[in-house]
């Protein structure tokens, strides 16, 4: 996906000359209309970045529009970047308040590409490449200062990545020092930004998508831009820059360590949805998790900083997105046999992963990489979290395939399963080397079998090969219905109750302890998850994380903290071993 070389622009309705316009390029590849403000419109835009206003409405060969806006790419010049995702001949449209180019027509050419497309949300919780409809696994890695490192380790760490698999990596649009890029909210650094486009480019040439961290944690961005008008060109420039690429936006980093966070990401991410042409997927990076912007019409997927194996259990059940984890491997991050758990802990909960710097070990990167290739091998698209299972977690596609994963072998596992005969295999996660069982051909509908070892983790791997073969000849999201569950919240068919605390205030300066208990125990509710949030709604933060577990201490957040004499609704989501999930809600008053 190289830069392409500039020509002549076509005239269709006449008057734009000595501006250029991309020759045939190949679908879902940069195309570039470059204009060049004359000495009159230099002068009366003395900063193109905050005043020139220039757009083109593009439509396909399909007559599906799109509006692209151009950036200020230094001097007296710019750009409207696009990715044709259709060959043929696109027709495009300007609006412009520099009234040379003001309703000005024109065309180019774009030729078809083995391109599969950018990366889409699909089958609600999964994504797939836009154009050829296959499933993306997604598998990502971290490098924030990709943007200002030296070019010779950032070109070897690429490199090294997209050698081992990665195809997603992580890091700050704006580097390490906002200021370089921005010397000021209304000027961008443009050879900084230049630099940035080679590299951006580069990653995409290797299979990586970027996903790009607009500001970093802190009110950096706030900061930064710190009224409205900042805000919206910032964001007009940033998707007109890159939406041309393979990209996601992960807005902020840690969004709820900004003052108002969630409002500022909902004015930051409605802009990018209607700045960015290409769609590209949405999300908020977070302490913890990204879902309190759920309903707030922007984010498109949820995003995870965090290992608490019991917050990623129950939201997976809760929200109908899908779900990626940046921060499974912990902080500071796990190497070894706790990093393999942890990535198999997240995987099992249905979660994508994207690792802080797996590039950084060899053990680590054997492990990700005999998950990824482990995957690749089902229809993971099709797979959700499974409960008929004992002595391990599992996620399975019914009647197909099963995979559980055992941390602490003790004993047989024992895995409920529709009657088929079924291959097993035995599978070693730090390697993903498979052993085959001497009954390596079962049948039947409750499989009980122990690992070949009780001194490491191990993957059970139920797989009815040969139907799987013929399903995977076609990438349709169809093989079940999504389950989206409805959270059961009547107290009456609730199986557990908050005991503690008793009273109907919370203190701020010295939280209380919390206590959930069983109404009854039953099978289903022979292994809890408990997950409490609180939510100030004057405040409109959104809900915070308090706590995990049956008892223990609350964590009240600043956020929240700063509602001093407001009232806040604490609820409990517990899931059973069914994967049954329940909810129940008080009202506590906070008090200093």
């Amino acid at each position: 996906m190289g830069m392409n070389w500039l020509v002549s622009l076509a005239i269709v309705g006449g008057g734009l000359n000595a501006q250029t316009v991309c020759q045939p390029v190949l679908a879902y590849s940069p195309c570039e209309i470059v204009f060049e403000l004359d000495a009159a419109e230099s002068k009366l835009h003395a900063n193109p970045y905050w005043s020139v206003e220039l757009r083109a409405e593009i439509r396909s060969p399909r007559f599906k529009t799109y509006q692209a806006h151009a950036f200020f790419d230094g001097g007296n010049r710019m750009v409207i970047r696009f990715s044709p995702t259709d060959a043929g001949t696109w027709d495009f449209r300007l609006t412009s308040n520099l009234p040379r180019f003001n309703g000005k027509e024109a065309r180019f050419e774009a030729t078809p590409s083995e391109h599969p497309g950018f990366v889409r949300v699909q089958n609600v919780r999964h994504f797939a490449y836009e154009e050829s409809k296959k499933p993306h696994l997604w598998m990502g890695d971290t490098l924030m200062d990709f943007a200002v490192m030296d070019r010779a380790a950032f070109d070897a760490a690429i490199e090294q990545r997209a050698k081992n698999k990665f195809n997603h990596l992580r890091g700050y649009l704006l580097g390490t020092d906002a200021s370089k890029a921005f010397p000021a909210g209304d000027r961008p650094n443009i050879p900084y930004f230049q630099e940035l486009d080679k590299r951006v480019r580069a990653m995409n040439e290797r299979g990586l998508t970027v996903d790009l961290v607009l500001g970093q944690a802190r009110n950096q961005l706030a900061k930064l831009l710190p009224d409205r008008a900042r805000r919206e060109r910032f964001a007009r420039f940033a998707a007109a820059r890159y939406s041309a690429y393979g990209v996601t936006w992960q807005l902020v980093e840690e969004f709820e360590s900004y003052d108002n966070g969630r409002a500022f990401c909902k004015e930051l991410g409605t802009y990018m949805k209607l700045y960015d042409p290409m769609a590209h997927p949405r999300t908020a990076h977070a302490a913890q998790t990204s879902a309190p912007l759920v309903n707030d019409g922007w984010l498109d997927y949820i995003l995870y900083d965090s290992d608490n194996d019991v917050l990623n259990a129950v939201e997976r059940q809760v929200y109908a997105k899908p779900f990626v984890n940046a921060g499974f491997s912990g902080q500071p991050a796990a190497t070894g046999a706790a990093f393999r758990n942890k990535l198999w802990r997240a995987a099992m909960n249905g979660q994508y992963l994207t690792s802080r710097r797996a590039g950084e070990s060899v053990e680590d990167l054997k492990a990700m990489g005999a998950w990824f290739d482990l995957f690749s091998t089902t229809r993971y698209w099709d797979m959700e979290p499974y409960f008929d299972v004992d002595g391990g977690r599992a996620m399975a596609l019914e009647g197909i395939e099963y995979m559980v994963y055992i941390e602490k072998p003790s004993g047989p596992v024992e895995v409920l399963v529709e009657k088929h005969g079924y291959e097993v295999y035995w599978i070693n996660p730090a390697t993903g080397e498979a052993t085959r069982p001497k009954d390596k051909d079962w049948k039947g509908e409750k499989f009980l079998g122990e690992p070949p070892s009780r001194t490491q983790d191990w993957i059970l791997f139920l797989s009815r090969d040969g139907k799987k073969e013929g399903m995977l000849k076609s990438y349709k999201f169809e093989a079940r219905p999504v389950p989206v569950q409805e959270v059961e919240t009547v107290e009456k068919a609730v199986p557990f109750t908050l005991a503690e605390p008793v009273t109907d205030t919370i203190s701020l300066s010295k939280p209380p302890v919390f206590e959930v208990k069983l109404k009854r125990p039953t099978r289903a509710t022979r292994t809890m998850s408990y997950l409490i949030t609180g939510e100030v709604t004057t405040n409109g933060q959104g809900f915070r994380v308090l706590a995990t577990g049956a008892k223990g201490q609350l964590q009240v957040p600043e956020a929240l903290a700063k509602a001093g004499g407001a009232v806040m609704v604490l609820r409990v989501t517990g899931l059973n071993a069914n994967g049954k999930a329940y909810a129940v809600d008080r009202v506590f008053r906070l008090v200093p």
